[in-house]
């Protein structure tokens, strides 16, 4: 069974669909997408109880969880201390391992701690708001903001200058902005440089690297307007070549996965590398405990193997065995958004000329959308639909995703026509 019910799901559940080891699958929720792979199940990702009742009844062996929020809950620890529970294979980390996502300072604080390379940064909270205002009012600008906890990917804010700044630190902290989330902010250091995400799965010692991305976040092209949830994504991206992926391998994920390992931490499931690349030196941006969406839309298709096979691996140990292999031609995600998103947006917007199928080519993975009792798709999200396409390059590839997504229609509907741009 996968948890969730986004693209990142929609493309879990094509990819694990594919494999001879999964007889029969489950998506709770799921989307209009996720139903053409398996069956959707109306549960909750943070019910755990009746999804013991579920799993226990389908006689489910894998739980592959693609949302945070159930991570950072604890449903690892759920699962694996359950007498009933505990032969399921739980894809996702403890609780404590969810922290690295589910706390930024938590994450800052590990980072120190292993030698990882990162931005400066500081924490305040209410109680040390005054303090906050003066770190801010002698920082260098640009800075940036981030809400200690998890805010659905739009917690962090690059502010350009102090009055600014200090606006959103009070909009966060005093008047709550992204409620529990930001009780807590971390200031942090600006850091200049082109962004890149590296995924992992691991059993908290052994790791594959199974992709890398980079996303386009702000909803307007070239780069402009509110950060989103991702509007699109590309891969492979050029400078991620033998030499700089050692440091990243050197500097970051061995020291990492020495970190997990030193303070006890069980970790069982992917680690999202947020990166950036400062003249040639990689440095962390943030962790995330899971797969990233869109992300997941461009890596998963460009990776041959066996997804459910890796994942056994992964949990019987057994991951320094397996040998990864790639497509070796390019992919481009791009994202069809409501209208307004990532402001206020609305839902039940029928979608036309919705192909039936995916081509060779191209695939649709479903993102916000539910299927209606008359059989019409209707957008129920901010993100709608991802075009994933292939090519000989990043714009080839990009391309073609434009071209299907202009041939369908839902009212409002918007998207990025430069994903990749800087890489044509």
């Amino acid at each position: 069974m996968i948890l969730g019910s986004g693209g990142r799901e929609h493309a879990l559940a094509w990819k694990i669909r594919q494999s001879n080891l999964c007889k029969q699958l489950f998506i709770a929720p799921g989307n209009a997408g996720t139903a053409q792979c398996g069956t959707n199940v109306d549960l909750s990702v943070n019910d755990f109880e009746a999804q013991k009742k579920f799993c226990l009844l389908q006689d489910i062996d894998m739980l592959v969880v693609g949302p945070e929020e159930p991570l950072v809950n604890g449903i690892y620890d759920f699962y694996t201390k359950d007498e009933a529970l505990k032969k399921i294979i739980i894809v996702g980390p403890s609780a404590k391992g969810a922290q690295l996502e589910g706390s930024k300072e938590f994450s800052k604080k590990f980072m120190q701690r292993h030698k990882i390379p990162t931005a400066a940064y500081a924490s305040f909270d209410k109680s040390t708001f005054e303090e906050g205002l003066a770190y801010i009012h002698s920082h260098l600008m640009p800075v940036v903001l981030k809400a200690d906890g998890l805010a659905a990917g739009k917690g962090v804010i690059i502010c350009n200058n102090k009055e600014e700044a200090k606006k959103v630190f009070t909009e966060m902290i005093r008047h709550r902005q992204f409620g529990n989330a930001s009780e807590k902010v971390v200031v942090e250091q600006f850091l200049t440089g082109v962004e890149v995400s590296v995924f992992i799965l691991t059993n908290g010692i052994q790791f594959r690297v199974i992709g890398h991305a980079k996303d386009y976040k702000q909803i307007g092209e070239g780069n402009t307007g509110a950060n989103t949830g991702g509007m699109g994504c590309v891969s492979p991206v050029a400078f991620m070549d033998a030499v700089f992926f050692e440091k990243i391998k050197t500097r970051i994920i061995d020291p990492t996965m020495k970190g997990l390992q030193e303070e006890s931490i069980n970790y069982h499931g992917f680690i999202f590398f947020g990166l950036i690349n400062i003249e040639g030196d990689p440095f962390v941006i943030e962790y995330n405990c899971r797969l990233g969406d869109p992300e997941t839309e461009v890596v998963l298709p460009l990776l041959k193997n066996d997804l459910v096979s890796l994942l056994k691996n992964m949990h019987e140990n057994n991951l320094d065995d397996v040998n990864i292999e790639f497509d070796e031609r390019a992919c481009a995600t791009v994202v069809a958004v409501s209208g307004g998103y990532p402001g206020t947006y609305q839902k039940n917007k029928v979608i036309l000329n919705l192909p039936a199928e995916s081509g060779e080519e191209s695939i649709i993975f479903h993102s916000g959308t539910k299927e209606e009792n008359n059989g019409r798709i209707v957008t129920n999200g901010g993100r709608v639909l991802a075009v994933t396409s292939f090519g000989n390059t990043i714009s080839g590839a990009a391309e073609k995703s434009i071209k299907m997504l202009a041939a369908i229609h839902f009212e409002g509907m918007y998207f990025r026509k430069d994903i990749g741009f800087e890489f044509f």
